[in-house]
């Protein structure tokens, strides 16, 4: 039966993902990327990749495609156009070409893996007693790979910077987004019952990381839903992008990075590497830092540039 539901779930996959690329409508395109998204959380899960599984409902499927319907909806205007476009057939045949040939190598890697595939979990399950943490996902990410994840916070970081340049001169150190007017229906109450539910569930999946599936990402990721909820009830609004202590958190989390970095280049002998005994404490140091930097990022880019005054 297992089989039948695997078989059914990468043909839905497949489907998906030939929908997505074909899609002539933008709306259309994201719609199946999202729901493309969605499935794959269910593949994680099928192969037990439980963190990898919520990172791909939360930043995959969920703030990849937030992010995608506002893009499809400033680009509605110039989609009539771009739809009246054909391609020539040449260019036709030499994509389908390409994306054969892409999907062939691919297979091929697959198909000429050893048996059993070469993997570094034994490794990783050798050495994790070092740094003191329950979760094999956390070791990889913030011990045996962490230059990666300093990296993966700095970009974006730069990404939100990013998205700010585009603020019009006159909006610039002003508040992103649209101030929504108070909402008195359904959109109000939800914002007031789902947002501390979502608080305390973004706390906890963020709290158990160290030693569970869960983390900062998927952490920050909910809180940072709850936070647009909130404003998109107008309970709430944005804060300008030139608060002091806006800005000082969102450096925060790299800097404090860096700092624990430096730290095991002084008494481990090596830039990010823990001395013995407090590897798990540095640890929560840098996922504490991380925690509200990455909900702000990923908050305000999705509010995207700044459009009006500080004033409300």
């Amino acid at each position: 039966m297992i089989d039948v539901l695997n078989a059914v779930l990468a043909a839905l996959i497949l489907g998906l993902a030939a929908w997505t690329v074909l899609a002539r409508e933008a709306v259309g395109a994201v719609a199946g990327f999202v729901a493309y998204g969605l499935l794959l959380t269910l593949v994680w899960l099928q192969l037990h990749g439980v963190d990898v599984a919520l990172t791909e409902a939360a930043i995959g499927g969920g703030l990849t495609g937030a992010l995608l319907i506002g893009a499809a909806a400033r680009l509605r205007g110039t989609e009539a156009g771009s739809q009246a476009e054909r391609p020539r057939a040449i260019t036709r045949a030499l994509a389908a070409a390409l994306s054969a040939v892409v999907a062939l190598a691919l297979a091929v890697c697959v198909l000429v893996l050893p048996v059993p595939v070469p993997t570094l979990a034994p490794a990783v399950a050798a050495n994790m007693e070092a740094t003191g943490v329950g979760n094999p996902i956390t070791a990889v990410l913030l011990a045996f790979r962490a230059i990666d994840t300093l990296l993966e916070a700095i970009v974006l970081l730069f990404a939100l910077v990013g998205v700010w340049s585009l603020a019009p001169d006159e909006s610039w150190n002003g508040r992103p987004g649209v101030r929504q007017a108070l909402d008195t229906g359904i959109l109000a109450y939800a914002a007031r019952v789902l947002a501390p539910v979502g608080v305390v569930v973004g706390m906890y999946i963020f709290w158990i990381g160290a030693d569970h599936p869960g983390g900062k990402f998927q952490g920050a990721t909910i809180m940072a839903a709850m936070w647009l909820l909130v404003m998109m009830a107008g309970l709430a609004d944005a804060p300008p992008i030139d608060r002091r202590w806006l800005r000082g958190l969102l450096v925060a989390g790299p800097l404090v990075f860096i700092a624990v970095g430096l730290v095991g280049a002084a008494a481990a002998g090596a830039f990010l590497a823990y001395p013995p005994g407090i590897a798990k404490p540095l640890i929560l140091v840098i996922e504490f830092a991380l925690m509200p930097t990455l909900t702000l990022i990923l908050g305000l880019m999705l509010l995207g540039a700044p459009q009006r005054g500080a004033q409300p």
